[in-house]
């Protein structure tokens, strides 16, 4: 029997969540990747990031979004579930936004961590 859960995200996009995890210091595999869960149980993910308890945490493709999968009861990272959600969260929606404003021209000028964790971004675009 499995004991994955799964956690509704707002990630619908797989290279700015890598990007994301990468820059959290996160080791992740992509692909359609086996995740290893209780019991020998196993289901694959899209991306997945190895536990050394042997019980990995995985994002899964659901048909609109990435759903964070994982047997909770086996999590070892750094954060709570919550943490590590509103984490990845915010660094994937930054990724997201600097590959859109890449695309549009635009570049970074500033960055700013805030004092209440969130993040103010400055870009510009030179015309001429």
């Amino acid at each position: 029997m499995s004991h994955f859960s799964k956690v509704k995200t707002q990630i619908r996009s797989l290279e700015p969540l890598q990007t994301a995890l990468t820059e959290l210091g996160v080791d992740w595999k992509s692909g359609n990747v086996p995740m290893r869960g209780h019991e020998g149980s196993s289901t694959t993910a899209e991306l997945v990031i190895e536990q050394s308890n042997g019980y990995d945490v995985g994002f899964q493709w659901n048909g609109s979004e990435y759903a964070l999968v994982a047997d909770m009861q086996f999590w070892q990272q750094p954060w709570t579930v919550e943490s590590f959600l509103q984490k990845v969260t915010q660094r994937y929606a930054i990724a997201t936004v600097m590959s859109e404003s890449n695309d549009q021209g635009f570049a970074l000028s500033e960055q700013q961590v805030r004092e209440d964790g969130s993040v103010r971004l400055v870009l510009q675009r030179w015309n001429g």
